[in-house]
């Protein structure tokens, strides 16, 4: 436990290497550990983090509260050596934090850039009105610990794969799609079922098993842009444009060709402690964790394309 600047206590939850360890002391680099590492990049590297960053901040503007999504915007720039936009986006995950009553993590957050800039107006400003939100807030809500993302399932840590002679009951995401299309009357229970994936577990796949919101579109039930739509709205995760994205090819083949092809999942980028995944299907817990196997990161699931996601699958493991 750790105690914030107004005597309460909080957890700290793991954070990316550019943060403040308060039980450790300054972690965040010096400018010229920035320059030196901006230096280490080669072009093919900067390049692929100058379309990290563009991609990013569509993500960031369109949805200001995803803030596992600017924390990967702050790596980039960090990569970078951007000092200005380092700050920038460190206010913004603050400012995300605030607005979503996380308190603690706030100031966290303000206290890293004030560690970087001492006297900064703007931060000052900010932990002043929590400060003031603080004082209106009853003790006990202070005194919680940090609260990991309402997207549990994209932080799923090392858990091996069901073995084939195991229980083959898996978290798929089928009750929680089933909830959100079938409970909000938006498709019929007879449709859903219909065009629910149910790939065999115990053979390994001979393709890609296309995902449910591509089987709504093939069988005529729900227009895929329509259903993605829908999905992005209620599950609040954000939306990527793969087709325009530098997928890392070489990467995406270090991982489970039958785990991607039965669940329709592909690795497309590792950026610090993250593998983000392109998905569309964000609440299969089951390639989550099949996934977090092959690597000891946290998996970030971004919904895409249906079309494109099957595609790139396909000329990842052709």
């Amino acid at each position: 436990m750790s105690v914030d600047r107004f005597g309460q206590e909080f957890a700290v939850t793991e954070l990316p290497d550019l943060r403040i360890d308060f039980g450790n002391g300054l972690r965040t680099p010096a400018r010229d550990e920035l320059k030196q590492m901006v230096s280490t990049l080669s072009p093919s590297e900067e390049a692929q983090l100058g379309q990290t960053i563009e991609m990013f901040e569509v993500i960031t503007q369109s949805q200001p509260h995803d803030y596992q999504s600017l924390e990967i915007l702050k790596e980039a720039y960090t990569k970078l050596g951007r000092e200005q936009d380092i700050v920038n986006t460190s206010k913004r995950i603050a400012q995300a934090y605030v607005d979503m009553g996380q308190l603690s993590s706030a100031i966290l957050e303000y206290e890293t850039i004030l560690q970087r800039r001492p006297n900064d107006p703007d931060v000052q400003s900010a932990l002043n009105e929590i400060e003031a939100k603080a004082n209106n807030f009853p003790e006990d809500l202070l005194s919680e610990p940090v609260k990991e993302s309402k997207r549990s399932n994209d932080t799923i840590r090392m858990t091996p794969p069901r073995s084939h002679g195991a229980n083959l009951e898996v978290e798929d995401g089928r009750r929680a799609m089933h909830k959100l299309f079938v409970e909000s009357k938006a498709i019929t229970a007879g449709d859903f079922d219909l065009c629910w994936p149910q790939p065999d577990l115990l053979a390994p796949p001979t393709g890609v098993v296309e995902p449910f919101v591509q089987m709504l579109a093939d069988k005529g039930i729900m227009q895929g842009d329509k259903a993605l739509k829908m999905l992005c709205d209620k599950s609040r995760y954000a939306y990527l444009p793969l087709n325009l994205y530098d997928v890392d090819m070489d990467m995406a083949r270090t991982f489970p060709a039958e785990t991607c092809q039965r669940w329709c999942v592909l690795p497309f980028d590792r950026m610090s402690k993250s593998l983000l995944v392109a998905t569309a299907n964000p609440f299969n817990q089951q390639a989550a964790k099949e996934l977090a196997a092959a690597c000891n990161q946290r998996v970030l699931f971004y919904l895409v394309s249906p079309i494109e996601l099957v595609k790139t699958i396909r000329k990842a493991f052709r």
